[in-house]
């Protein structure tokens, strides 16, 4: 698979024209999203993966195989920046799902560890009222056992209303879930 970063984009004048599905990852901060996309993709350090939350400060836009745009955004509820960074951020993604025509699917990453939040429940909700297709991942999946992620699962499903035969338990240091989100983005993006 080529996969290759196109460019940061730190206002949406920068955002790059495209013709093709875009496919976007969102998600709080420290949520996996760049290491989820590294995994999928078979890729070591494609996108940048920091220790400290908050790492994805743009919009990271990558061309895969000139088939799909993979988005990667910043994370939301991030505490340790500044309320006015935060509310660029906000801003920022806001305009980015206003205006993105070929918008075809949105990945919601959700830690399988924490119950959603509100700017969880607002990201789910964001995505209905958009009529953007949305996949829910659970990741970071190895750090439970399997009866923990059972109870989690029940709980995630019940908070957010997605039933848990369509939330994806993910983990990138196993690679569970993987083809399971790739089956995914290719029967949404096929439609």
């Amino acid at each position: 698979m080529n996969a290759t970063f196109i460019l940061s984009a730190a206002k949406p004048e920068q955002f790059i024209k495209s013709s093709l599905p875009e496919i976007c990852f969102a998600g709080r901060s420290n949520v996996g999203k760049s290491s989820m996309i590294n995994k999928i993709l078979n890729r070591k350090n494609l996108v940048k993966v920091g220790n400290t939350p908050g790492k994805t400060r743009l919009v990271n836009f990558f061309n895969i195989d000139d088939k799909y745009i993979f988005t990667d955004l910043p994370g939301y509820g991030y505490a340790a920046v500044s309320k006015s960074e935060r509310a660029a951020w906000g801003r920022l993604i806001e305009y980015y799902f206003a205006k993105r025509e070929n918008l075809s699917l949105c990945v919601l990453l959700l830690d399988i560890r924490r119950v959603p939040n509100d700017d969880d429940m607002k990201m789910i909700a964001a995505m209905q009222s958009r009529n953007v297709p949305l996949i829910s991942v659970l990741t970071k999946a190895d750090k439970l056992s399997n009866n923990d992620k059972a109870k989690q699962i029940k709980i995630i499903s019940e908070k957010t209303g997605i039933d848990k035969a369509n939330l994806i338990v993910f983990s990138a240091v196993t690679g569970t879930g993987k083809e399971q989100i790739w089956q995914e983005i290719e029967k949404i993006t096929a439609i």
